[in-house]
């Protein structure tokens, strides 16, 4: 078995994501599920895949043709796409000095069967490098009922900037340098 760390590079990759959403989304799982798999909170549309991708492209782990994991980059130009994460950048221009250039981290995801082989860091430590030379950090927010995705950014050196309360939902804005 040989997994790559690259970058997204066509539009049936971008599907491949898409399709490894959906099977990780809520409607996919149950609540044991969610409460020991962790859970992914947005789904986005290939179009919108598609421009992120444009302005930064995706970090992906690959199994010969087989998207196992992916890492989304979302540039803060895209702070009013998505609703549930207009106040994440609210919540990040609050603490983040307005001179910094950062890189959000729109999502990040390991196909169930490939999970607990180190993905997970690989992806970030290769998006750390990579976006290196632009950007001085890389932000992303979890949900404080996903405990497996929590632990497993401070694992990997996420630091909490501060926790808040948005629509009913207790979310922690995290940054990795």
């Amino acid at each position: 078995m040989t997994i790559q760390i690259g970058r997204v590079q066509n539009k049936l990759e971008l599907e491949q994501i898409l399709s490894l959403q959906k099977e990780n989304s809520p409607n996919a799982l149950s609540i044991k599920e969610m409460e020991q798999e962790g859970f992914l909170t947005v789904t986005h549309t290939l179009e919108l895949l598609d421009s992120m991708n444009k302005v930064c492209p995706h970090f992906i782990a690959r199994e010969n043709n087989k998207i196992i994991g992916y890492a989304l980059c979302m540039h803060p130009k895209f702070s009013n796409e998505i609703d549930i994460l207009k106040p994440m950048f609210k919540e990040i221009n609050s603490v983040v000095p307005h001179d910094e250039k950062y890189m959000v981290m729109g999502q990040i995801c390991i196909d169930k069967k490939y999970r607990k082989m180190g993905i997970f860091q690989k992806l970030y430590k290769k998006m750390l490098v990579c976006i290196k030379t632009k950007y001085n950090c890389i932000i992303t927010e979890v949900d404080a009922l996903n405990s497996r995705s929590l632990n497993a950014h401070f694992a990997v050196g996420f630091i909490e900037l501060k926790s808040y309360n948005s629509s009913g939902r207790n979310w922690h804005l995290l940054a990795l340098k």
